[in-house]
């Protein structure tokens, strides 16, 4: 599916590159030497396995320079991690939790979106095209106790699989909210399918995809972001059963347990799914 007014690689990438080095750069300072030693050190010998094994030449080791040099011109380098690294670190930095399982959080998140209270609509234009869904669920801890007041910021692609704040012609906060759960900790939302979509391909990730002859789709998922005092954030994106780059996403994020269960109500859909959070350690 595409839009009217798709945005370019180097457009989105340039803002995604601009909000990443504002909102995450302040903590690597914090990193000891000898990690940032020990992991580079290792990155490295991994790198130099793989040209002694497939025997790169002058001529790929020059095609790569070529690329990396074109990522950051594009200002991509967040869309690559995101997409082929992210997932492994997620899944090393939340292996411990028993609550819900989580995933990537991709490069368009944004702060601060509108608050909607326990139950609302996420901002959207009129008409927004899509199937209306309503989303009803309630966040606990993993003792079991409803977590009063937990937030839950949604944000997700529209139908033509573009993200306000990343793409021309879209409103401000179009399809981003916060909601506050209710003293039992629960919540109700009212918004519209997303649809899958395709990373940008225009820019060095979309070279590096048609040189390998992999695709570029992403499933149709709801991103979330649940909180509360006292406990461990978590990140994660929802999923549609039956979106056919489920099973090779290219970002590698779908799992098992963010499959919803979408049911048929009156002229669009229902989805019963809540969260447990792990106190923070």
């Amino acid at each position: 599916m595409t839009a009217t007014h798709s945005p370019t690689a180097a457009a989105s990438g340039a803002n995604a590159t601009e909000r990443f080095k504002s909102d995450k750069l302040a903590g690597v300072a914090g990193t000891p030497k000898e990690r940032v030693s020990l992991l580079a050190r290792e990155v490295l010998e991994a790198v130099h396995s793989t040209i002694r094994k497939h025997k790169v030449t002058y001529e790929e080791y020059n095609a790569l320079k070529s690329w990396l040099i074109s990522v950051g011109e594009d200002g991509e380098w967040p869309l690559f991690l995101d997409v082929w690294v992210e997932h492994v670190v997620e899944d090393v930095a939340t292996e411990h939790r028993q609550g819900n399982k989580g995933t990537i959080e991709g490069p368009y998140y944004v702060p601060d979106a509108p608050e909607q209270g326990a139950r609302g609509s996420v901002p959207s234009r009129e008409n927004e095209p899509g199937t209306a869904l309503t989303w009803t669920g309630q966040v606990t801890s993993t003792t079991g106790a409803a977590l009063s007041g937990a937030k839950i910021e949604l944000w997700h692609a529209d139908a033509d699989g573009l993200y306000s704040q990343f793409a021309p012609d879209i409103p401000e906060w179009n399809l981003r909210g916060t909601f506050t759960a209710d003293d039992e900790g629960r919540f109700e939302i009212h918004t519209v399918r997303p649809a899958p979509y395709q990373i940008p391909t225009d820019g060095a990730c979309g070279k590096l995809i048609a040189a390998a002859g992999w695709h570029a789709w992403r499933p149709a998922h709801l991103h979330v972001k649940v909180s509360a005092p006292g406990h461990e954030l978590l990140t994660a994106q929802l999923y549609f059963p039956g979106d056919e780059h489920n099973d090779d996403d290219i970002a590698s994020a779908v799992k098992p347990e963010l499959l919803l269960d979408p049911r048929p109500s009156g002229d669009g859909e229902t989805i019963e799914y809540g969260f447990v959070l792990d106190p923070a350690v």
